[in-house]
């Protein structure tokens, strides 16, 4: 009973993430990308009062809610997030811009990973702390974003308020020589008159985007199925059989999280000038390669007393390679 209850827990969050990321784009449209990101903000506050007082209340249903709650703001986030970033950036800096989402991510799994220590909230009485500690990104966000300005493209395309975008350009450039950008906004503006919204199988059914649908489809897919969780899922397991002491091993697993931090805040500076594709290839091919010899060496390392170092050698370089490849098509 209470294996079913703990998968049903897990299996709330990603729940949670695909209602928020269906919800994300009307939301986006409707309310703005700055409001929307804004009254998320109320999915992972509730979400940690429900799981910061699930234990005086004796209740498993609160921790299900939570982890639904906390997955919805999860999915808006990553789905409205970046398009905020993007539509705000200049041109020759929007890749690197939009990159931030996966640094950022990396950055709070580390966190995540240092506050479960069992010195700081790890220990069995913390874990409600631990639990409602993700609201904090939301505070600083409510605190810090309503002094940034609307995303200008937003403000034009979708609102029509021409005024509004040239004073939320002014705000992001600190110039007043707005002219270039505001003709490609504007052309962008003429080319999207009278378009509506396309459903996934309209664009399917269009010719003129039919391969840059099944690419945005095969990517997201590829970046969820790749298996990087199951390395992390199985990390303690290899460290143990490499010998690393029981009370050592939540130290090494940091060193997997920053790897990937790492390995993202690279690929930051290189997106603009080695591109998109090449990472994608690399990063996939590397982790390809690693997956394999992963693979080998979990087959051998009962009859190898080296393989299990080479199974953890290979962890590390799998979460590398996933930070190359999949975190730089976010």
């Amino acid at each position: 009973m209470i294996m079913l209850i703990w998968s049903f827990i897990v299996a709330m969050y990603p729940l949670g993430g695909l209602v928020g990321a269906l919800i994300a784009a009307p939301l986006a449209v409707k309310m703005g990308r700055k409001k929307s990101l804004l009254l998320n903000n109320a999915f992972v506050a509730l979400a940690a009062l429900l799981v910061g007082f699930s234990r005086v209340a004796k209740s498993f249903e609160m921790i299900l809610l939570s982890r639904f709650f906390a997955g919805i703001n999860s999915g808006v986030a990553m789905s409205i997030q970046p398009m905020y970033l993007g539509e705000s950036a200049p041109k020759e800096l929007r890749g690197a811009v939009a990159m931030t989402s996966a640094s950022f991510t990396a950055l709070g799994l580390v966190l995540g990973q240092v506050v479960g220590l069992r010195e700081i909230l790890g220990a069995e009485e913390s874990w409600p702390i631990l639990l409602a500690s993700n609201v904090v990104p939301g505070l600083i966000q409510l605190v810090l974003l309503p002094w940034a300005p609307e995303s200008p493209r937003y403000l034009l395309i979708d609102q029509g308020d021409q005024d509004s975008c040239i004073s939320a350009l002014q705000q992001l450039r600190g110039s007043s020589d707005l002219s270039s950008e505001m003709k490609e906004l504007l052309a962008e503006q003429a080319a999207l008159q009278g378009e509506t919204t396309k459903a996934p199988w309209e664009l399917w059914r269009n010719r003129a985007v039919r391969w840059q649908f099944i690419t945005v489809v095969v990517l997201s897919s590829a970046m969820q199925l790749c298996g990087n969780d199951s390395m992390y899922f199985y990390a303690s397991y290899v460290f143990q059989e490499a010998g690393i002491p029981y009370d050592k091993i939540q130290y090494s697993v940091i060193g997997t999280g920053s790897c990937e931090l790492i390995m993202s805040m690279t690929c930051n500076l290189l997106i603009e000038c080695v591109g998109r594709r090449v990472l994608l290839i690399v990063g996939y091919s590397l982790m390809a390669t690693w997956a394999i010899l992963f693979m080998v060496a979990l087959s051998l390392q009962d009859h190898l007393s080296w393989m299990p170092y080479l199974s953890m050698a290979c962890i590390f370089a799998y979460i590398l390679s996933y930070g190359i490849g999949p975190e730089s098509n976010i």
